[in-house]
């Protein structure tokens, strides 16, 4: 296919802030390469110094001139052409249209904020006049998904449930609103980001002084019923404008309603769903996006009952939002399978279908391969509250987390843990924090039932004490799957207190995601004496390669990580032989991440390691990136020899 574009717009992320960081980084860089690739001038409009998006070539020696363009120097290998530093409002976005007179615009890339510029755009008529096409999902789906109120109609137009709401324009209507739903309800504002203006209401004070807080920055909210206690599942999904469409990836929070997806602990693949569940919500997740005319890549995310059945057998759903642009899960879902979603989006939005684009991750499959994962993978959250004064601790429906881990593995111990110790906080793995609790006061069971950012280690506190799943159940709404598994690592870690550590007991510890520390603190010894134990007894881990098409085709990826769960490795030391760098005579090099974006160690840092990478592989060697952070630059697959 030979595109007729010849230069695109692309909008950024803007500033850094919660709810919008790293992952639109990812979604951006991915994108240029893409455009790149089909000999498209890129035009990159994003203020932001930190990204990677933003570089130009090492050749580029030109000066800003007027717009603060700066353009990238003609055989470098750049990402975008020119950069306009400027801020993503509706002035200087005009302002560059004019002076660049680009064939189109990409939306889908830079989060909340490139979306809301671009419906500002075609409101103003702006888009029209110059001659400026929008990529891949049309205004006209960006804004169903967007308006609370529209979107809702379009999806009782084809029969797909959505939660009882109404939407509202002014405090006075929403009252109103929320007088007939009947309380608690869930307040949603419109056009938002990060779950910024959402909330659970318990009584018409409790809404009143929110809709004053929320209406000083949107023009409407949505009054929606509330579904306590039900499960939060999202799928990712592709579609071309052939009408082909794949789920590329399902997830779990292991939290219910009521905590937004940022804050939530997230598996993929999901665990408690049923294969009727599973399917039934895929169905529909397609039938969505083909209703609402999605071209590229969105998330969709359901509320689901816990228990009942509707009268036909099928499972009682409610579809809770429509993203139609790529979000921090997809950054997750890209690396979580294996399937490079940013990049397929634009090629998607440029013209192409499924089947003619490449797996660039695999490179013996078409994208229209859906992955089937042999793994397991958990996100969890990065708080840094605790640096603010007077900062509530509780979670709930609006985003606070700064950053986020993954963890792979073969058993959901194993990746809690993995998970736990990945976010730099001090934690060793699922194991009692006592010092944060006053067992006088029994706080631990408020922790539970009104979330923090404590909840897991209230958890591991209440096992601890003899707490039962029904009880834990009752007072978190968290499934019992979930509770079962955490109450294996704390059965385990009181079997292993009082057991002799012979081969059988030390590797199963292994398999369940304990750490040599662990392991030491709780034997009373030390991390070497234990290390060297478990090297005596040849208890090793297995370097495994993510394999995003379970075994079933060919698939070759840089994506690896260590697992007690196996019996051999699937890589052998040495260089990768999947590159053009396979030479042994070349050294290998390690680059070490910054693991999960916090406060003072955020983006900056993966543009210094996709700079580290970038200047290693130019000089001929061989490298590989050690990083628990799913949103980076520099975990993309095409940065580095292995991951």
């Amino acid at each position: 296919m030979t595109t007729r574009f010849k230069k695109v717009l692309l909008l950024g992320s803007g500033g850094l802030k919660i709810g919008q960081a790293g992952e639109f980084d990812y979604s951006g860089s991915q994108a240029i390469k893409a455009f790149k690739e089909e000999g498209i001038r890129v035009i990159l409009m994003n203020p932001n110094i930190a990204t990677v998006q933003t570089d130009v070539p090492f050749e580029s020696s030109q000066r800003l001139p007027k717009l603060h363009a700066k353009d990238g120097a003609k055989g470098g290998e750049a990402f975008a052409d020119t950069v306009y530093f400027l801020p993503l409002t509706e002035e200087f976005a005009v302002k560059v249209i004019k002076k660049e007179r680009p064939d189109a615009i990409a939306l889908s890339f830079g989060g909340q904020t490139a979306l809301n510029l671009g419906l500002a755009l075609d409101r103003s008529g702006v888009l029209k006049r110059c001659g400026v096409r929008v990529l891949g999902t049309p205004l006209s789906a960006i804004r169903d998904t967007e308006d609370r109120d529209l979107f809702v109609r379009r999806l009782r137009e084809i029969g797909v449930k959505t939660a009882r709401s109404e939407a509202a324009e002014n405090s006075k209507d929403a009252l109103k609103a929320a007088e007939r739903i009947g309380y608690p309800v869930m307040v949603r504002a419109g056009f938002a980001l990060g779950g910024e203006g959402s909330g659970v209401m318990r009584s018409a004070d409790e809404l009143s002084a929110k809709l004053a807080e929320v209406f000083a920055s949107t023009t409407q909210v949505l009054i929606e019923e509330y579904l306590e206690g039900w499960k939060e599942i999202e799928y990712e999904v592709v579609r071309d404008r052939a009408d082909n469409c794949i789920a590329v990836c399902n997830m779990e929070n292991l939290d219910p309603m009521g905590i937004h997806t940022g804050e939530s602990m997230v598996v993929a693949p999901s665990q408690t769903l049923s294969n009727a569940e599973y399917h039934s919500l895929r169905d529909i997740a397609i039938r969505t996006i083909r209703h609402l005319g999605i071209v590229g890549e969105c998330n969709i995310q359901y509320a689901l009952h816990p228990k009942t059945r509707s009268g036909d057998g099928a499972c009682d759903y409610r579809v809770i939002e429509v993203n139609a642009r790529l979000s921090r899960s997809s950054a997750l879902a890209s690396k979580a399978t294996g399937y490079p979603l940013a990049f397929v989006a634009a090629k998607l939005a440029l013209g192409y279908t499924l089947p003619e684009i490449k797996n660039s991750i695999t490179k013996k499959t078409a994208a229209c391969f859906e992955p089937a994962l042999d793994y397991l993978v958990l996100k969890m959250p990065r708080w840094d509250l605790s640096k603010f004064d007077n900062a509530a601790q509780r979670i709930g429906t609006e985003m606070k987390s700064v950053g986020e881990v993954m963890a792979i593995g073969r058993s959901f111990e194993e990746v809690l843990q993995k998970a736990i110790r990945m976010l730099n906080i001090g934690a060793e793995g699922f194991c009692r924090q006592s010092r944060m609790f006053d067992l006088r006061d029994r706080t631990y069971k408020q922790e539970i039932k009104e979330p923090t950012t404590r909840r897991i280690f209230a958890l591991a506190e209440a096992l601890h004490l003899g707490m039962s799943i029904p009880a834990l159940h009752k007072l978190s709404s968290i499934d019992s799957w979930f509770l079962e598994k955490l109450k294996n690592i704390v059965t385990f870690e009181k079997k292993l207190a009082r057991s002799h550590l012979g081969r059988k007991t030390l590797l199963e510890a292994k398999k369940l995601g304990f750490s040599d520390s662990q392991i030491a603190r709780i034997e009373k010894t030390s991390d070497s004496k234990i290390r060297n134990l478990r090297k005596k007894l040849n208890i090793l881990p297995f370097v495994k390669r993510i394999d995003t098409l379970a075994g079933e085709f060919p698939a070759q990826t840089n994506y690896l990580y260590m697992t007690y769960h196996g019996t051999e490795h699937d890589v052998k030391p040495g260089p990768p032989s999947r590159t053009a760098l396979a030479d042994r005579s070349k050294k290998q090099i390690a680059v070490l991440g910054s693991g999960p974006y916090a406060i003072g160690s955020s983006v900056e840092f993966d543009w210094s390691c996709v700079q580290a990478l970038n200047t290693l592989k130019a000089r001929g060697h061989n490298t590989i990136m050690i990083n628990s952070n799913p949103e980076t630059v520099s975990t993309d697959y095409d940065v580095s020899d292995r991951l």
